[in-house]
């Protein structure tokens, strides 16, 4: 082998060497951004997916508030409705005891030194009235 051959041999092996290094050098840059840039969708996904979620979390908390509306207005009118027809029951057996049994009703008035007593007595379709003023034993 001659002088010449060996040097053109060592100036291919190393233009091959050179060459490869390159290729190495580019093929890790290009690692390196893929890599950034998987990371950096990976954070969009991630955010895309929490906001998804938030939205879902959201609605869903609406919904079940609503559903929460309508329950208590449904059983406040059951109530109202039970109400009343506990009133009307009241009234009318208020009405019919005073009617039967009789009632007694009646008031007072305090005036200086004097108290007037008002009551009215009732027994079916009898009635009595009794007013009467009293003096009471103030010393002055």
């Amino acid at each position: 082998m001659t002088q010449q051959t060996a040097a053109v041999l060592i100036q291919a092996w190393w233009r091959g060497t050179l060459v490869r290094r390159t290729l190495l050098h580019a093929a890790l840059r290009a690692w390196i951004i893929q890599c950034w840039w998987r990371q950096k969708l990976a954070g969009l996904l991630e955010r895309r997916r929490r906001a998804t979620l938030e939205l879902y979390a959201r609605k869903e908390r609406a919904a079940v508030k609503l559903q929460s509306w309508v329950r208590m207005w449904r059983v406040r009118l059951r109530y109202c409705r039970l109400l009343h027809a506990a009133r009307i029951i009241q009234a009318y057996w208020r009405w019919r005891s005073c009617h039967t049994r009789g009632f007694l009703r009646g008031h007072y008035d305090m005036k200086e030194n004097q108290m007037n007593l008002e009551f009215e007595i009732s027994l079916g379709s009898q009635a009595c009235r009794v007013q009467q003023r009293i003096s009471l034993p103030i010393k002055e």
